[in-house]
């Protein structure tokens, strides 16, 4: 028997910082038993049309001492339809072995569980009221974006559904709210609790703000004099403001179980979303091994596209989660918005940093300067609990370094209970230059880890070092920064582990210093007595919402485009260069690579008409998983029986993906693609290559010539080793650019040089 673990995460950066993985197992007052996730053969075609029959024919499968239990909670919580062809039951060690005996058994994971990983976006990525994809999409109306997370606050203004019209005839799904609390805009709520134990409660409402936020990112309504702590004041409103939202609530303050998750997935599926966004993921694992990515695959199938958060381990390489092709894998980079405080130094030197708190009455004047390190106590520098004890801070500004197991704000908290009088908040090497808008509990502010470099030496030149911090408020474009959009250093990074032929992320995304709706008054303990219903976070939880609202966009555009279409829309009309002309820069301030921005930065307008598009169908997939998997592994992901030696395996490269990853030794690689006219009728594109630092690359045909609409084309590239001299990276990455007289259409190509 294979037992397959699986981990979900929440991707954002809270005001109380980065929440640190746990994992719980499962389980009832009997400590032996525990949830498991099983996969059995799919039944006939009778039993699958009926609910009931469905439901018999998984639970043969349990012990007959289970279906005469008198347990309080019941034991088979789960029975699936769509994601897949089994259930989830709470069963002893023994009782799974059992199982293994019968016929139509394949295999059993035992479930994990873990604690949780705008009023300016929608102009900087160029939406409009009166022109562009807002008007041409109609503002998302009649999509449905279905939302996986901790609930939502249906009151919240950002839900109101003024000017909505009614959700499609196609909707099937409820409100567990009540029928008088859901509207045109919060179409559907409900709760999937049962493998938490009902800790979760019965109610979709959000009591940790992290679902109302995603939700209103994605498709909430305008809402005017939205600010949080006074700042980053506008107009908000999510992506695609007429879409409907329905929200399915699968984590608590415990966790994110697997089975509930494929339990809403399955549920989302059947309501008839058009839209999936997850702002959750797991650490790389096979396919078949990984809830969403199976759950994924079977919302292809029904023509849902898939939005998924890239997580939040950046800067180090191979963190991603979310991994399979069929998902959309979302980075999150900087916006032009900063809310700006500044520390000045007795020596003169002004250095620029964030806080979302900007108290107006704190004096700008000299304070002695600490750096907390100076205490002995080991972890000082990180200012954890009770390491400021040895050293007198009181009414001084006190310097923090990012890590040591403690959040940002946090770090704060301890600073303010030694009688600090405020705190200069330092990053360490990884983090680089990317600094954060936060809700502090003191006068803060948060610099670069070049600046704190700087700071440190100035405390150890001097013999009496101090500073002063003092607040600017919020600053839009060049004023703020001349360097977005930025890669964010927590963005998860490649290269892809899971299948290492195809290219991850797919994309980037507004992800940092996001403002969107909150369930509760935003309350710092500063006593500013708030009244705030918006609040500003950061994650890469924040730039999948931005791509599942866009996605909804292109979805109304063009509803007759599959999930695939939309995918390459989306990541071949990318930006890779800022306003300014300049590669996009990561953490460092260095060129990003392909393994942190993926395609480039979202650009809706173009990907609205992206002229070509690289068309994947569900099945065509399998050959791709025949390569990687056993039939059994091929068939736990697509559902159904797959005999891969009747089918024409192709390599990781050939899947008809947007991107190239290639793997380069003495001899060349020829990769086939095939495109999709979705432009003007009549066209010719030809190719511009920019070929990666020792690697040649040939196309062919020469050009490609297009007489009708949705006419496919067929073209190959050959990559071959023109040196073999080691180059300073591993990688060497280029770009195949097929170019019309109106469109250019960008695939990146990244050359692992062996």
């Amino acid at each position: 028997m294979v037992f397959l673990p699986f981990i979900c995460i929440f991707f954002f950066l809270n005001f109380h910082g980065y929440v640190a993985m746990k994992t719980e197992l499962s389980s009832t007052s009997n400590t032996n038993l525990q949830t498991y996730i099983v996969h059995v053969k799919q039944p006939v075609l009778e039993i699958l049309g009926d609910t009931i029959d469905l439901q018999n024919w998984y639970t043969s499968f349990l012990p007959e001492t289970i279906e005469a239990s008198s347990d309080e909670q019941p034991r088979l919580l789960y029975s699936y339809r769509h994601v897949m062809s089994g259930f989830s039951a709470r069963l002893t060690k023994e009782q799974v072995k059992a199982m293994e005996e019968k016929d139509g058994f394949i295999s059993a994971m035992p479930e994990t569980t873990l604690n949780l990983h705008t009023t300016h976006t929608p102009e900087y990525l160029g939406l409009n009221k009166h022109f562009g994809l807002w008007k041409n999409s109609n503002f998302g109306k009649g999509v449905i974006i279905g939302v996986l997370d901790t609930g939502i606050h249906p009151n919240h203004p950002s839900f109101n559904d003024e000017g909505m019209s009614s959700p499609p005839a196609k909707w099937k799904g409820r409100c567990e709210f009540g029928a008088s609390i859901c509207n045109n805009k919060l179409i559907g709520a409900r709760t999937f609790n049962l493998a938490n134990n009902f800790v979760i409660g019965k109610s979709p409402n959000d009591e940790n703000g992290h679902g109302t936020h995603t939700a209103s990112t994605a498709a909430g309504t305008f809402v005017k004099g939205a600010e949080a702590l006074g700042n980053a004041r506008g107009k908000a409103v999510g992506m695609a403001p007429l879409a409907h939202i329905a929200m399915y609530k699968v984590c608590s303050p415990n966790g994110c179980s697997s089975s509930d998750i494929l339990a809403a997935l399955d549920a989302a599926i059947d309501d008839g979303v058009d839209v999936l966004s997850l702002s959750l993921g797991a650490p790389s694992t096979p396919f078949f091994r990984d809830t969403i990515a199976m759950g994924a695959f079977a919302a292809i199938k029904k023509g849902i596209f898939v939005s998924c958060s890239a997580g939040n381990s950046g800067p180090s390489k191979n963190t991603l989660a979310n991994e399979a092709p069929w998902i959309l894998t979302v980075g999150a980079s900087t916006i032009d918005r900063k809310i700006v405080a500044l520390a000045k130094l007795g020596s003169g030197e002004v250095y620029t940093g964030e806080s979302l708190f900007q108290p107006r009455n704190f004096p700008s004047k000299f304070l002695p300067l600490v750096y907390a390190g100076k205490s002995g106590i080991e972890g000082s520098e990180y200012c954890i609990q009770g390491s400021l004890e040895k050293l007198n801070v009181t009414g001084k500004v006190v310097v923090c370094e990012r890590g040591g197991g403690i959040s940002r704000v946090a770090k704060g908290l301890v600073v303010k209970n030694g009688g600090g009088a405020a705190m200069i908040l330092i990053n360490q090497k990884p983090e680089g230059f990317s600094t954060l808008a936060e809700a502090h509990v003191l006068p803060t502010t948060h610099l670069s880890y070049e600046d704190g470099l700087k700071i440190k030496a100035y405390i150890n030149s001097s013999h009496n070092p101090k500073a002063s911090i003092s607040f600017k408020g919020t600053l839009l474009g060049n004023r703020a920064t001349t360097f977005s959009p930025a890669m964010a250093s927590f963005s998860s990074r490649g290269p892809c582990q899971a299948s290492p032929g195809i290219l991850k992320p797919d994309i980037t995304g507004p992800g940092v210093n996001i403002l969107a709706a909150w369930p509760f008054p935003l309350n710092n303990n500063t006593n500013t007595n708030t009244k705030s219903t918006f609040n500003v976070i950061s994650g890469t939880s924040m730039s999948c919402p931005h791509l599942s609202g866009i996605a909804a966009l292109i979805k109304s555009y063009h509803p007759n485009w599959s999930p695939a279409a939309i995918k390459s829309a989306i990541m071949t009309s990318a930006d890779v260069r800022n306003p300014q002309g300049k590669p996009i820069m990561d953490q460092d301030l260095k060129p990003a690579n392909f393994f942190a921005m993926g395609s480039g930065h979202v650009n809706p307008s173009k990907a609205a008409n992206p002229g070509l598009v690289y068309d994947i169908q569900p099945d065509d997939y399998i050959p791709y998983l025949c390569h990687l998997y056993t039939d059994a592994q091929v068939s736990i992901i697509v559902r159904k029986q797959v005999t891969c030696s009747t089918v024409p395996r192709i390599r990781e490269g050939d899947l008809n993906y947007p991107s190239f990853a290639v793997s380069l030794g003495a001899g060349s690689q020829t990769f086939n693609r095939t495109v999709t006219n979705v432009g003007d009728a009549n066209s010719v594109y030809y190719p511009i290559v920019e070929a990666p630092a020792g690697v040649s690359v040939k196309v062919t045909p020469s050009n490609l010539k297009f007489s009708k609409l949705n006419e496919k084309v067929t073209y190959s590239v050959t990559f071959s080793r023109i040196d073999f001299v080691r180059t300073t990276s591993e990688f060497s990455e280029g770009y195949l650019i097929w170019v019309s007289k109106k469109l250019m259409v960008r695939s990146p190509i990244s050359v692992k040089l062996t």
